[in-house]
């Protein structure tokens, strides 16, 4: 049995989120390359130390991990692709929880090293903007702490007061009873709540390279009896492809694979990527990432959401201040699938999630008269603001 240690690194350069092993990336350099010449160049290493690195670890493991025969480019074995596949959809599956890790060192290092910096505790669905954002973030000395979530709990956890600030997005223009109108208007509310501005970004399928069994909706995706990997309960991702299911008329064990889940859209695309599924529901830019197709469905609005009191804070005008910079929104255009949308602007939850219908008390009072029946003499209409139904 083999066990597992891990460390990390302490520096000032940028760098994924990721507990990096060295075999494992020979093995992936070699599978990419062919050839242990061309791997030992991608990583800056002699040929020496990488041919003798393979010889300890096939005597360390009892068994070789690469296939070289004359004339021939070298492979990874049976074993050493085995290896391979299961550490790279380990560390998808678990990129949440590694960034949340990563967060917690962070935030204690940046305290350590600056006690004036600022700290700003997120709770968010997963999202590549939001991963770039922090890294913007540390060079203005504010510190993101994110923790990546559905979106449904991230508004729970802004609720229940475990952090200030919720990532979430919903698809543009809700209808009226909607699903998305269901999930989060029992969550948010106007004049408790305040939303700010971030990005726009689409889902859609995530396919192989080339689209091989030629997915372009999700009735396709029904038909063709494509193997599916879908996102769990409690995340935004899933609200919306229910959603948009329902509008088609599919029901969800048509979908084959619809209760097979994976935690991020990151692992969504790892399962396509090696072959474990034909087709997910995620964001272009971890289609991108590996290299994979992406049909758009959808087009949806990334909120951020605080709580009204907490919105004078240095930390949150701090973020404001980050969203609204032009070097901000030239980087988050550059990422697939994304546009800056008012970001860092204080948005009327009223008017980006009109599930709420505003009537002033006055203005009720006036059209119902004293007796429930007709105006008011003397009502000044719109006199006094009133609440939302």
């Amino acid at each position: 049995m083999h066990r597992i240690s891990l460390n990390y690194t302490l520096g000032t350069e940028a760098a994924p989120a990721l507990i990096r092993n060295p075999l494992l990336d020979l093995l992936q350099a070699v599978s990419d390359q062919g050839s242990i010449s061309a791997a030992a160049r991608q990583l800056g290493l002699s040929y020496r130390h990488v041919w003798g690195e393979l010889k300890r670890w096939d005597a360390a493991l009892g068994q070789p991990l690469i296939l070289w025969e004359k004339g021939q480019a070298a492979r990874l074995t049976d074993f050493g692709a085995k290896l391979l596949w299961a550490e790279r959809q380990a560390q998808a599956r678990l990129l949440p929880q590694i960034e949340a890790l990563r967060a917690d060192l962070e935030r204690a290092f940046a305290v350590a090293f600056d006690e004036t910096a600022h700290v700003l505790t997120f709770h968010a669905s997963h999202d590549e903007a939001l991963v770039a954002l922090a890294e913007h973030a540390r060079q203005a000395r504010l510190h993101l702490d994110i923790r990546f979530s559905g979106s449904v709990d991230a508004i729970r956890a802004l609720n229940e007061g475990r952090c200030e600030m919720a990532g979430f997005h919903v698809r543009i223009a809700p209808a009226q009873g909607s699903l998305t109108q269901r999930t989060y208007k029992p969550l948010l509310r106007p004049g408790r709540h305040k939303l700010i501005g971030f990005a726009r970004r689409r889902q859609g399928l995530i396919v192989a390279p080339g689209n091989p069994l030629g997915l372009e909706t999700l009735t396709d995706l029904a038909d063709k009896g494509a193997r599916f990997v879908n996102r769990a309960l409690g995340t935004g991702t899933r609200v919306l492809l229910d959603e948009l299911l329902a509008e088609a008329g599919i029901a969800p064990e048509r979908i084959r694979g619809y209760a097979e889940v994976e935690p991020s859209h990151a692992a969504v695309a790892r399962a396509i990527a090696t072959g474990r599924a034909d087709a997910g529901f995620g964001i272009e830019a971890g289609a991108q990432a590996l290299g994979l197709d992406f049909v758009p469905l959808a087009e949806e609005q990334y909120f951020l959401a605080c709580l009204k009191s907490s919105l004078a804070q240095p930390a949150t005008q701090a973020l404001l201040d980050l969203l609204r910079t032009g070097a901000w929104q030239h980087s988050l255009s550059a990422l697939p699938g994304y546009t800056p949308a008012r970001s860092g602007e204080v948005l009327a939850m009223n008017r980006e999630l009109p599930w709420w219908r505003f009537r002033p008390r006055a203005v009720e009072h006036a059209e119902r008269g004293p007796h429930g029946h007709g105006p008011a003499p003397g009502a000044e209409v719109g006199a006094e603001v009133g609440g939302w139904s």
